[in-house]
């Protein structure tokens, strides 16, 4: 079954990018070549975007293999396919990788049992502290200066081979 999703690569240092698009074009088995642009939020960084097609689980596959350089700013989505979640992947140098089930217009997903274990096991002072980590706050307000550079920018879209 396949799945489709966007990788953004928000910022990367010059040197990394050729980096980027070998992980990339590793996980989905084609050639990548991005575009990159400035990224007018970090003088020197350059950013990135691509839609893709893969087997599903290829968003985790991409942000593993992203996370390989810890000074990457991403975000990598797969949206969901019958009978498997979406999924949202947040990677920031100071916070590392967060990952959050998505339903199918984008919004978290915090499951049953992660709320009852939430509830359970975490002071009631502190529960709205770890609410916030389930939904990813901290990476999105990390990411929020990163995001408005991709409006208008140019987009890949990368299909997988075989």
């Amino acid at each position: 079954m396949n799945a489709r999703g966007v990788v953004f690569v928000h910022s990367s240092p010059t040197a990394v990018c050729p980096h980027v698009e070998w992980a990339i074009s590793g996980v989905l088995s084609t050639r990548v070549s991005l575009q990159w642009t400035a990224q007018p939020a970090v003088n020197g960084q350059l950013r990135a975007e691509c839609t893709w097609n893969g087997p599903v689980g290829s968003g985790g596959a991409l942000a593993g293999a992203l996370r390989a350089w810890p000074m990457l700013r991403f975000e990598v989505t797969e949206e969901p396919s019958p009978g498997v979640d979406g999924e949202r992947f947040c990677h920031v140098p100071a916070l590392g990788l967060w990952r959050g089930r998505t339903s199918a217009n984008g919004d978290i997903v915090v499951g049953e049992d992660q709320l009852r274990a939430l509830l359970e096991q975490v002071p009631a002072g502190q529960v709205p502290g770890r609410v916030h980590e389930l939904l990813g706050s901290a990476w999105d307000d990390e990411l929020e200066s990163f995001r408005p550079a991709g409006d208008g920018a140019p987009i890949t879209w990368l299909h997988q081979v075989g």
